[in-house]
């Protein structure tokens, strides 16, 4: 395993260095939201993920080991981690509470035009596993053997959820244009 990039500033927070947190900060919390706000499709949840994957940073940073995994790696899986927290929640809070009656004029994403919206309303529809995928290796742009190892499982899993996932968004996409 090469130079871990982050090697030298995360020796530098797990020893109690303020400006090394804001180092971090700065270097990964764009990536960070970005992450989570695909996978649960709500910003502000997105920002308290975000938040929380700092937190850990911080508390357990003298933990972490070169050699294990990267840094990258060990910081997705902790926001990936929080991330299906908060879905698991809000499976147990929606099955408690009585369904709405669905509003049936089209939705405001469905508009011509706004594809990226489009897009991110499919990707919360799929297995959230397949989601993971795409989003580590199509938006967060980690390697198949990066994305596998954030995900804790083989790069030929990897694959196959990949493979998977852009087959149901694209039967979804393709049947959004239908309506």
């Amino acid at each position: 395993m090469g130079a871990d990039p982050d090697e030298e500033l995360v020796r530098r927070i797990g020893a109690g260095d303020p400006a090394a947190v804001q180092a971090m900060v700065a270097r990964k919390l764009p990536r960070i939201l970005a992450l989570a706000a695909r996978m649960l499709g709500d910003a502000a949840e997105a920002e308290d993920v975000a938040q929380e994957t700092f937190v850990r940073i911080w508390r357990h940073a003298s933990g972490w080991r070169r050699g294990h995994a990267r840094f990258d790696t060990w910081i997705h899986r902790v926001a990936l981690n929080l991330c299906y927290d908060r879905l698991r929640r809000r499976r147990e809070w929606t099955t408690d509470e009585l369904p709405e009656v669905a509003d049936e004029a089209p939705l405001p994403d469905a508009i011509p035009g706004d594809e990226e919206r489009r897009v991110n309303q499919a990707l919360q529809r799929i297995a959230p596993r397949q989601r993971e995928a795409i989003v580590l290796v199509y938006y967060q742009e980690l390697s198949n053997i990066e994305a596998a190892g954030a995900m804790q499982v083989s790069v030929d899993a990897l694959e196959s959820l990949l493979a998977r996932g852009r087959r149901a968004l694209q039967a979804m996409l393709a049947g959004d244009g239908d309506d």
